[in-house]
C-alpha cells in the first residue's frame, strides 16, 4: 500500500471522526475534544485517532471511558463514509504531545524571566 494513500485515508479518517464525534455522540462523558492526527495502519486494518480533551485528570478519563463505549458507533458511521473493503479498527489514543508543548513553552517562559533579571 502506498504511504499517500495510507496518508490520505489517514487525512480523511480525522476530520471524518471529529465530525462524528461533534455531530452525532451525544455521551455526556465526552467533554470539549479535538481530534489531532490519525494513523492507519499499512494494510488499512487499524486507525489511530489522536486526541485532546479540555480540562482535569477527570475529564480526560470520562472522554477516555466516552470514546471507548462509541466505539463501534464511529466504526459503523466511518464505514458508511468511506468506501474501503473492509472498514479500519478505530482505536483511540489521548494525545499528550499538545500537553508537553505548554509545559515546554512554560519552561522556556520561566527561563526568560530568570535571565533577564
Amino acid at each position: 500500500m502506498s504511504t499517500v494513500r495510507t496518508r490520505r485515508v489517514a487525512d480523511l479518517l480525522k476530520e471524518e471522526v471529529a465530525s462524528i464525534i461533534a455531530r452525532e455522540i451525544k455521551d455526556p462523558r465526552i467533554g470539549f475534544i479535538t481530534v489531532t492526527d490519525a494513523e492507519v495502519s499499512p494494510d488499512l486494518k487499524v486507525a489511530k485517532i489522536f486526541y485532546t480533551v479540555f480540562g482535569d485528570e477527570k475529564a480526560r478519563a470520562d472522554t477516555a471511558k466516552g470514546l471507548e463505549s462509541a466505539k463501534p458507533f464511529v466504526r459503523r458511521e466511518i464505514g458508511k463514509f468511506l468506501k474501503l473493503k473492509s472498514t479500519p479498527e478505530i482505536r483511540f489514543f489521548f494525545d499528550e504531545s499538545v500537553e508537553r508543548g505548554q509545559k515546554l513553552e512554560e519552561l522556556i517562559a520561566k527561563a526568560g524571566n530568570v535571565s533577564s533579571k
